[in-house]
């Protein structure tokens, strides 16, 4: 955090995201989908998936390419799985009703697997596997997009950044949740970089001539994590999002002469009745047995505390629910040039 921080309270910021939204003709119920999921995505620290993104998206429903008022439908449903159509909703939206289709699917059928085409950014999707978790099932989400990564070799885009996350419920602790993406880092890191002004490593994104660089506003791809393993894992996510959906994202835009362009996503959100494999009290102890024994282990030197998944979000959780979201100077003015030019106040800073 920076002495050039405004600090705002939850409530404070998701109150002015939504009306930011509902300003630009947004429904009042997506609108408080969005903002919840955006502010959340602060509160526990993922900064890159918070608000900052929130003139980019308006920019993007300006453009056409996010719909404010978009025709969500389900196109079919057979058994355990379900194919939406979300008419580039904005992701949230969209994958938050993929996930209660999925897990409507898996109260009938034990396992529920949802599709959905043409979505938008998703933004931190263990949002999306938590619905599952509080639910009692466990929940795996998937996004797919265009080509934003290097593919193991290649110095220019040919894979994206689709991230996964999983998450299944506690007892006593909360669920665990497991937040990745395919790349070194999100793109959204390099934005939150752009906007604090800091230098990044010079192994998160390449330049346009497909150099390492060290200054985020001059990354053009980002790189893989783990080399092949990363851009083999989004491949492979690709084939069973994107070509599930029949709306393939990577082909089209990396086959000669293609300029890559458009906003669409695909998105996958699957719930696992965990009752019909063991007795679901428990599967909670057990998890809370596993978080305390993760915790209990040997420290590395260096090391004050071991997390199990989704731990370090739940501390920074606690600590900003009590001091505020710390917002970066660039961020802050980059959010006061669209409250004023809709009319929103600015929220209030502690």
């Amino acid at each position: 955090m920076s002495a050039d921080d405004h600090i705002v309270s939850t409530e404070a910021l998701k109150s002015f995201v939504k009306e930011i939204f509902r300003a630009a003709d947004v429904a009042d119920d997506h609108a408080e989908t969005w903002a919840d999921i955006l502010v959340w995505a602060n509160a526990r620290g993922m900064d890159s998936h918070g608000v900052l993104r929130v003139p980019r998206y308006i920019a993007y429903m300006k453009n056409g390419n996010i719909h404010a008022r978009p025709d969500i439908r389900v196109e079919k449903r057979a058994g355990a799985i379900a194919i939406m159509d979300s008419d580039w909703a904005p992701g949230p939206v969209a994958m938050t009703m993929a996930m209660d289709e999925a897990i409507g699917r898996a109260r009938e059928c034990h396992v529920g697997w949802c599709i959905v085409r043409n979505i938008t950014h998703g933004g931190a999707i263990g949002y999306y596997a938590l619905q599952a978790a509080r639910a009692g099932f466990a929940g795996i989400v998937i996004t797919a997009s265009r080509p934003m990564m290097a593919y193991h070799g290649s110095k220019v885009a040919g894979a994206s950044t689709n991230p996964l996350a999983i998450a299944v419920p506690g007892g006593e602790h909360p669920p665990l949740v497991l937040d990745m993406s395919t790349s070194t880092v999100s793109m959204g890191k390099i934005l939150s970089a752009q906007d604090s002004g800091t230098p990044i490593p010079d192994d998160w994104g390449l330049d346009a001539d497909g150099h390492a660089t060290s200054d985020a506003n001059a990354v053009k791809t980002l790189m893989p994590l783990g080399g092949a393993k990363g851009s083999g894992l989004s491949m492979m996510i690709e084939c069973m999002v994107s070509l599930f959906a029949s709306n393939p994202l990577v082909e089209p835009n990396i086959r000669p002469g293609a300029n890559p362009t458009g906003y669409r996503q695909n998105g996958l959100a699957a719930a696992i009745d965990i009752s019909a494999f063991t007795d679901l009290d428990t599967y909670r102890d057990e998890i809370d047995q596993l978080a305390k024994g993760l915790k209990a282990l040997p420290k590395a030197d260096g090391v004050e505390e071991i997390y199990a998944p989704g731990e370090r979000g739940d501390a920074i959780l606690a600590e900003r629910s009590k001091n505020g979201i710390p917002l970066p100077s660039g961020t802050w003015e980059r959010l006061k040039a669209e409250a004023d030019n809709l009319g929103i106040t600015m929220p209030e800073t502690l």
